[in-house]
């Protein structure tokens, strides 16, 4: 094992999943992410006899089903932890374990420097100001958000639920992402503009560029960029006006990350930063399901719930 991987893989495996002697453990990794599915597993073997290690080919797109025996590792799993290259976070196999009453969380798209720093959190803190998101939010008829950067936009979370990833995984059948931190919905109809100047794949920290995003009745209507453009109208061929879907709004309150690096699953947990996602939301309470989910995160976002401004959580708070 990498020795600075230790630390944080026992973070994982000891606080946030709390592994106990007996359970078994299912840890999913690629190629790509060998060094840190290693040291997730030599933790969690050190916990229990019943710990499995298993690699498959880095997908093509985020959302992206993995190979049937992957599946079924995590869904006859107590636990599993799943740090690939591309997101199994709104997988169908992620979802069935789940249900099936394995706990587990994904590491979508980690590196060896996110998952030190962002594994590095006081995930009472998290938690903490999670409820403090979810109680200003949970139950609006409406949430607008807006941005200096020209974002104006309306989401309606009608009857879905409002959930919160605070990186504790101790019941049967819950599912947190790996560094956390976010109170988030899929809406169930969206409309307006929003205008991502964070971060987003494939493109990473934008550094002053801006992506502009169009939404009507709840789904994306127009994309300035032409890649992104590109990968909605690949999504499309097989799943049609689904791809468009405004699948996510999230609130990030995770404030030991004072700053953008470019890694969407630790940029989107940013205390005081907005994203929203494109595509699939079945495995965060919608109902569409689509090959993939394009998360854009806003640096500089204002959020009014009924018209209320909800303080967001800072660093510097």
């Amino acid at each position: 094992m990498v020795e600075r991987l230790r630390e944080p893989a026992e973070t994982a495996v000891l606080q946030c999943l709390s592994l106990e002697t007996g359970e078994s453990c299912a840890v999913v990794t690629d190629e790509k992410r060998r060094p840190i599915g290693e040291a997730l597993y030599e933790v969690a073997r050190e916990v229990t006899d019943e710990a499995v290690l298993l690699e498959y080919p880095s997908g093509e797109q985020h959302g992206g089903e993995p190979p049937a025996p992957v599946a079924a590792a995590m869904k006859g799993a107590d636990a599993f932890l799943a740090p690939t290259t591309k997101s199994l976070s709104h997988t169908r196999a992620r979802g069935d374990a789940c249900e099936a009453g394995a706990r587990g969380a994904t590491l979508p798209g980690i590196t060896e420097e996110v998952f030190v720093a962002g594994l590095d959190a006081d995930y009472d803190a998290i938690a903490e100001a999670c409820k403090a998101v979810h109680d200003r939010v949970a139950g609006a008829d409406k949430v607008r958000i807006t941005s200096p950067q020209g974002t104006d936009l309306t989401v309606e979370p009608g009857d879905r639920e409002w959930l919160s990833d605070t990186g504790q995984i101790q019941e049967p059948g819950a599912f947190s992402n790996l560094p956390a931190g976010e109170v988030f919905v899929s809406p169930e109809t969206a409309e307006g503009r929003y205008v991502v100047d964070g971060t987003m794949m494939p493109h990473g920290l934008l550094d002053g560029r801006t992506l502009e995003f169009e939404v009507e009745d709840g789904f994306v209507t127009s994309v300035s960029n032409g890649e992104i453009r590109t990968q909605l109208e690949t999504a499309a061929e097989s799943v049609g006006r689904d791809a468009y879907n405004l699948a996510e709004l999230g609130i990030g309150t995770n404030v030991g990350v004072t700053e953008l690096v470019g890694s969407v699953l630790l940029d989107e947990k940013a205390g005081g930063t907005v994203h929203l996602a494109i595509g699939d939301d079945a495995g965060i309470g919608g109902d569409i399901d689509a090959p993939l989910h394009l998360d854009g995160i806003l640096r500089e976002p204002t959020v009014y719930a009924d018209g209320e401004e909800v303080d967001l959580p800072t660093s510097a708070d």
